[in-house]
């Protein structure tokens, strides 16, 4: 328990945290019928959670270094369990909105402080094996949470897919306290409370609310523009305050002496094309489960349970390409690995974008087994090419960013692919129908339309929407195979297939 009870409480706050960005995607039928959501209220059910995660990642990570990591990792567990028990009493969907947003916080100061507390208890060959099982945990929440999600939703009810992350918690927290040593910032080690508390203040706070602002503006114009149109006056007024927020977070950066996120970094081209290409991954792999979900259960008739089951072709496939991978692959340039495994998430968008009126979910198989093998390239590399593009006294700070850039990208995604499916249906239907449609109210339509129009107007969004996802990995993937070169002047000897390796600076949540 000495050795291995430190990666074991980890673990366990890891893969609740991930489990819950994919656990909700096959709820969401349900959740649409018993608290008579609407598709915009779906859509933030599941980015509340990334985008809260995206916005205080870095902010909770910076908290961390001053106040203590298993500090800050045990309240956030005891955040995110008050939340996952708010979301399973939601009376209505602006109470579950809310509170998948105070699990998205608790989840932010628990995912930006696992890595620096493993790196804090192991050296050597045991951090490289508690990685590596830290690594392994994270690709089985994902695996597991359609699956778990479909059983729960179909079992005890929608509610229960919050209610699980109880004992879980309980569990975490006690064993958390009891095997896990406090560790702080390097800055911080040694340093007196009293003083500690004074840094408090040197937290970039400003930089911490810009971005969010930034972030939920860019999301929530996103959002709006399914509903009132890319060039509506309140969606154009959005996406305005959001570009001041970008703005006034860079200012802030360059001033700061302690910035959250160096603007200075993206100067390199390499390291904007990996954010960029973090960005894109998210999206084009995850944004359009939530849709594909509502599709199979609301016009198809698939239960919870299978349609989950359908999504084991990605999720499988990852994990298998990433674990045989890991051995296979050592050595290989990043942008070989990262850039490949994008075109292959690319391609598999546009194999499904076939469908029709008489398709079955078989036919997203092909497809999803691109994807899932293009995650298991990209996934396990792209922090790494990351860390291969900065110095590495900000080794950390890139490591957050990556984490952040993600997590933006899959709320970006289901926003932005949630409006370009809603305007193809569009084509076909009226507004309002097509919202009710995609939102899972297929059965409410059914009197209105015929069970024909209403597949042809979902196949026929799906379709244009995975168009897009295809062109948003593609298009990122190329810019890394052809941006992402070796480093040529160092003295270090780090070149492009010698990524640097996840220190106790590169498990840090900040630089």
């Amino acid at each position: 328990m000495r050795t291995w009870g430190p990666l074991t409480a980890v673990c366990l706050s890891t893969f609740m945290l991930l489990l819950d960005v994919t656990i909700a995607v096959v709820a969401l039928p349900d959740m649409a019928g018993s608290l008579h959501a609407s598709l915009s209220d779906l859509q933030w059910v599941m980015d509340g959670y990334a985008l809260a995660l995206a916005a205080l990642l870095l902010g909770t990570g910076a908290a961390a270094d001053i106040l203590g990591r298993r500090r800050v990792h045990v309240v956030g567990v005891v955040v995110f369990a008050t939340a996952s028990l708010l979301c399973g009493l939601a009376s209505g969907p602006g109470m579950l909105v809310a509170a998948r947003c105070l699990q998205g916080l608790g989840g932010a100061a628990m995912l930006a402080t696992t890595l620096p507390l493993l790196g804090s208890v192991y050296q050597g060959e045991r951090r490289s094996v508690a990685l590596g099982v830290w690594g392994a945990v994270s690709g089985a929440a994902a695996a597991v949470g359609p699956v778990l999600g479909g059983v729960l939703t179909d079992g005890r009810g929608w509610r229960w897919i919050f209610y699980v992350n109880l004992p879980v918690s309980v569990a975490a927290v006690w064993l958390t306290l009891k095997v896990v040593p406090e560790s702080h910032g390097s800055h911080d080690v040694g340093v007196p409370p009293r003083e500690r508390s004074r840094a408090w203040g040197s937290i970039d706070w400003a930089g911490t609310v810009t971005f969010a602002v930034f972030a939920g503006g860019l999301t929530y114009g996103a959002v709006r523009a399914g509903e009132r149109g890319w060039g509506g006056t309140g969606t154009l007024v959005v996406f305005a305050a959001a570009a001041v927020a970008l703005v006034c977070f860079v200012a802030v950066e360059r001033r700061g002496t302690d910035p959250l996120l160096d603007p200075r970094l993206f100067l390199d081209p390499r390291f904007s094309v990996v954010m960029l290409g973090a960005l894109a991954f998210n999206a084009g792999a995850f944004g359009l489960m939530a849709y594909d979900s509502i599709w199979m259960q609301s016009l198809l008739g698939l239960s919870p349970v299978r349609g989950g089951a359908v999504f084991l072709w990605m999720s499988l496939s990852a994990f298998v390409v990433a674990a045989v991978g890991g051995r296979l692959l050592h050595g290989v340039p990043p942008r070989i690995t990262v850039g490949g495994g994008l075109l292959l998430v690319g391609s598999g968008q546009f194999c499904m974008a076939v469908l029709d009126t008489g398709s079955t979910a078989s036919v997203l198989a092909p497809g999803l087994v691109l994807v899932g093998v293009g995650t298991g390239l990209v996934s396990p590399g792209i922090a790494g090419a990351a860390l291969a593009a900065v110095p590495p006294e900000r080794a950390g700070m890139a490591g957050g960013a990556v984490n952040t850039f993600r997590q933006l990208g899959l709320a970006l995604g289901i926003a932005v692919y949630g409006t370009v499916l809603t305007s193809r249906m569009q084509d076909t239907l009226p507004h309002d129908a097509a919202h009710a449609l995609a939102g899972g109210a297929a059965g409410a339509l059914r009197g209105a339309f015929s069970d024909h129009a209403l597949r042809a107007a979902f196949a026929s969004g799906l379709n244009t929407a995975a168009v897009v996802a295809g062109l948003t990995a593609t298009a990122a993937g190329a810019l890394v195979v052809a941006l992402v070169r070796p480093v040529r002047a160092t003295g270090t000897g780090v070149t492009e297939s010698s990524a640097p390796a996840l220190t106790e600076e590169a498990t840090a949540p900040r630089g």
